[in-house]
């Protein structure tokens, strides 16, 4: 590095590696050794409309930052992540793993705090790192990530996202051809495989009661392979009622159930095929309510051997997912 993008911390301890915003120097102890109205490196400056940065500042790229201390004060939001309570509360949430991580970085749906990785996992991450240069990013070593954290199972890679604004339902299925709604679907696992199958069979987007798991939990964005970061969402609010609101929006609203009376999945779609279809599953033990039942237009059900009475909430909606995908006109 040329002395002059040199940069000189105020912090002992702490390597930096030439990338930063003059905004970031401030934040992360760093002052630049040039004039301040000379980006490093020869870039020009550039406004964001980055919500945490006023429109039309000067920005540059963010540092790298590596960090031997687990006591860093930088690396706070990390100590929460096994408290999913405590990070919704303060508008986050957590993406681990390096397709999740990198999924994360390159949708831009969602504001990416910062990302905390090792360095085998930073140089894995490199070409999408490097193109998202207004990202703080923190190398340290696994031991300390791992004492931070409290459990080995993020691959060396973690980031924090910030929760956006809640979306109206209305707003979330405009435009959707096919939608999928849950009722009190509360394992995490479950969430994740229904938004994995919502991306794969092309699903528009998921509603979700507010007995439902949160799909921004770091499980169920883990399980859905980064689904969760890339399907729109948003609860269904006031509950049943929705189901009613959404036929009124010109949805077949279908409810999965087991029962025999139901027609088979692949007639309903088949029949529906022209129209907006929201496919209604429920608990995992217990089925849809009454309530949630009679406010759907349709039922349908999912042909399975004698001796088997229902399918896991995350396989049926793959099956009822796939039946519509190729009836859908």
């Amino acid at each position: 590095m040329s002395s002059q993008n040199r940069l000189r911390s105020s912090k002992p301890g702490v390597a930096f590696e030439g990338r930063g915003s003059l905004r970031a120097y401030a934040d992360y102890g760093f002052a630049p050794d040039m004039p301040a109205s000379q980006p490093p490196d020869g870039r020009h400056a550039v406004s964001t409309g980055d919500a945490r940065v006023p429109t039309g500042s000067l920005i540059l790229p963010v540092p790298v930052i590596t960090i031997g201390d687990a006591t860093d004060r930088r690396l706070d939001d990390y100590r929460n992540v096994p408290d999913s309570e405590l990070l919704r509360r303060r508008g986050l949430f957590v993406a681990e793993g390096r397709l999740v991580v990198r999924r994360l970085l390159a949708e831009r749906r969602f504001l990416t705090r910062s990302v905390m990785v090792t360095e085998a996992a930073r140089a894995s991450l490199d070409d999408v790192l490097g193109a998202r240069p207004d990202v703080p990013v923190y190398v340290v070593p696994l031991a300390v990530m791992n004492g931070i954290t409290g459990f080995n199972i993020h691959r060396g890679c973690l980031a924090i996202g910030e929760r956006p604004q809640p979306t109206p339902w209305t707003d979330v299925v405009s435009g959707a051809r096919t939608v999928v709604v849950l009722e009190r679907v509360a394992n995490a696992d479950n969430i994740g495989g229904v938004f994995r199958n919502a991306a794969a069979f092309g699903a528009g987007a998921v509603l979700l009661d507010a007995a439902s798991t949160d799909p921004l939990y770091r499980k169920s964005i883990r399980t859905s392979m980064g689904a969760a970061l890339t399907v729109p969402f948003a609860r269904a609010e006031p509950w049943p009622g929705v189901l009613l609101e959404l036929g009124g929006c010109g949805f077949a609203t279908v409810a999965l159930t087991p029962a025999s009376s139901a027609p088979p999945i692949d007639e309903s779609m088949k029949r529906l095929a022209r129209q907006p279809v929201a496919l209604v599953l429920g608990h995992e033990g217990e089925g849809l309510t009454d309530g949630a039942l009679d406010s759907c237009s349709h039922r349908a059900r999912i042909p399975m051997a004698p001796h088997i009475d229902s399918l896991n909430v995350a396989s049926a909606a793959a099956v009822a997912l796939y039946e519509r995908s190729r009836r859908i006109v």
